[in-house]
């Protein structure tokens, strides 16, 4: 099947699981996952569509979000879009028998799908306070910019290796203005996605961050100092789009609509721009100052322990939502120095958790529903996709999951300790972990080294996820409940204390996200 047919029926396999073409209210897509709109919950059918074979999960958040894998979800996308604007014209109903049949998952895989669900209500549940859901629009902005950082990033990496090799010299000029160009002006776009978050215009949001990066603000003085283009960074274009946000709807409402296509959008960039220069920049270049100092110091002084803290405590972050917050801090980094040291010491919780699932794959020989969900999840897993594996086999497990942290916390220890002892391993840009980020890794040495001492914390968390999670991740009664099958070909080979032999079932087993 050529590679447009595959997506074109995958999105058609999804489209009827999720109520139809008339069900859906709004699409969009970030790394992994396709998010959609619902207007009717009750009409999805999570275990149709866990057993879809390009799915790789689902989860409910403030979206119904269906796990595609990078790469495949940005494809899968426009397809399922299509489809969708088909359908409302011509909605046609579901057809049961194209469903695909998940009823030979056993029982265990369904218990642990039906704790990895009410585990994802009750974290929904608790995220939906004020200061998440700030957090979680905040994330929003950040989210679309991630594949211009990847290829940006990527180029950078690329340019960087050829001026090293002395090769090409008449391209790196241009591969460096590839690279550098939207991180000049990534104040902008923060500025744009911002207003339209916030419900302003898109465009007016840009144009107050526009300001940040105008070479001309370098003969303006604030607080008897001279400003510089760019002062204040992304925060700083944050901030500007968020008060002309507010000036916005402030207009809106008292100026008269006779005037409001003169009046509102000059009151906007006005008052917001002379707030931004005359004090948000200002004050936002010193709080981007100081996360720039305060992550090289912890890392430079804290080192083994400011790792192992930190990639043992990512994944509970991520179950609070907690995890949004270090998007902008990311970026800040990124702005300042080229990359972001927190990445790779956070990626490793995903290698923790693959060594976790390792650990639970051997631990439970005779679930071969556990075992098939494992190898189905594990490739994502490796390349930083580790969300059918956390809601699939470890969170619903329990210890599992605190085991899976322990190894992320052996491999952050590992790479905090060679950035206390000079070495340091960042990623130009955000979104990839696992395997995917090693075109990204950038250092102040030779990328050779960093991509050795990056592997060398993937190897810790996989073994120190593996060891704790063999070793401690089970008691005795969560095997005894287990490490059973029920499936019928397997039990009447388990009596006679034989192998096996039998093929898979051919539907793909739920990962219970």
């Amino acid at each position: 099947m050529a590679p447009e047919d595959k997506n074109r029926a995958t999105a058609a396999a999804i489209l009827p699981l999720v109520g139809g073409a008339a069900n859906v209210s709004s699409i969009a897509h970030c790394m992994t996952r396709l998010r959609l709109g619902l207007h009717d919950r009750s009409l999805v059918d999570d275990e149709a569509l866990k057993a879809v074979p390009a799915v790789m999960g689902v989860v409910e958040d403030d979206t119904y979000q269906i796990v595609l894998g990078p790469g495949t979800v940005a494809r899968v996308t426009p397809e399922f879009e299509q489809l969708v604007e088909e359908g409302r014209t011509a909605a046609p109903a579901p057809d049961p028998a194209a469903m695909p049949d998940s009823a030979s998952a056993s029982a265990s895989a369904d218990e642990l799908a039906a704790q990895g669900a009410a585990m994802k209500a009750a974290r929904k549940a608790k995220n939906a306070t004020p200061f998440k859901l700030f957090l979680r629009r905040i994330a929003n902005v950040f989210v679309p910019l991630i594949p211009a950082l990847i290829g940006c990033g990527i180029i950078a990496g690329l340019n960087g290796l050829l001026v090293n090799l002395g090769w090409l010299t008449s391209v790196t000029p241009a591969l460096a203005a590839m690279a550098s160009g939207f991180m000049a002006l990534i104040a902008v776009f923060v500025g744009y996605n911002t207003a339209k978050e916030f419900g302003g215009t898109p465009v007016l949001g840009g144009a107050v961050a526009a300001i940040i990066v105008f070479p001309g603000v370098a003969n303006i003085e604030a607080f008897g100092q001279k400003l510089s283009p760019g002062q204040g960074g992304v925060l700083g274009a944050l901030g500007a789009a968020v008060l002309a946000v507010y000036v916005e709807k402030w207009c809106r409402r008292w100026v008269p609509e006779a005037l409001d296509v003169l009046v509102t959008p000059t009151l906007t960039v006005l008052l917001s721009g002379l707030v931004t220069i005359f004090g948000l920049m200002y004050v936002a270049g010193e709080v981007s100052t100081a996360i720039g100092t305060f992550a090289d110091w912890l890392l430079s002084n804290g080192g083994a322990g400011a790792g192992f803290v930190l990639g043992g405590l990512f994944l509970p972050l991520v179950m609070l939502g907690l995890h949004q917050a270090l998007i902008p801090i990311h970026t800040t980094l990124i702005e300042q120095q080229g990359y972001t040291v927190l990445l790779p010491i956070l990626a490793m919780a995903g290698a923790g958790q693959v060594g976790a699932a390792a650990a639970v794959y051997f631990r439970l020989p005779r679930n071969g529903s556990i075992r098939r969900t494992i190898r189905s999840a594990l490739p994502a897993g490796l390349l930083g996709v580790g969300e059918p594996l956390i809601y699939g086999v470890s969170l619903p497990l329990g210890r599992p999951f605190i085991t899976a942290c322990v190894g992320g916390a052996f491999g952050g220890g590992f790479i905090g300790l060679f950035n206390q002892l000079g070495d340091k391993v960042g990623s130009t840009a955000i979104g990839p972990s696992g395997w995917a980020l090693f075109p990204l890794l950038d250092g102040n040495h030779g990328l050779g080294t960093t991509a050795a001492i990056y592997a060398g914390g993937l190897l810790v968390g996989y073994l120190a996820g593996f060891l704790a999670t063999y070793f401690f991740g089970f008691s005795e009664d969560l095997l005894a409940e287990f490490n059973v099958s029920q499936e019928p070909a397997e039990s009447t080979v388990a009596a006679t204390g034989g192998p096996t032999t039998g093929p898979d079932s051919p539907a793909k087993e739920p990962a219970g996200v």
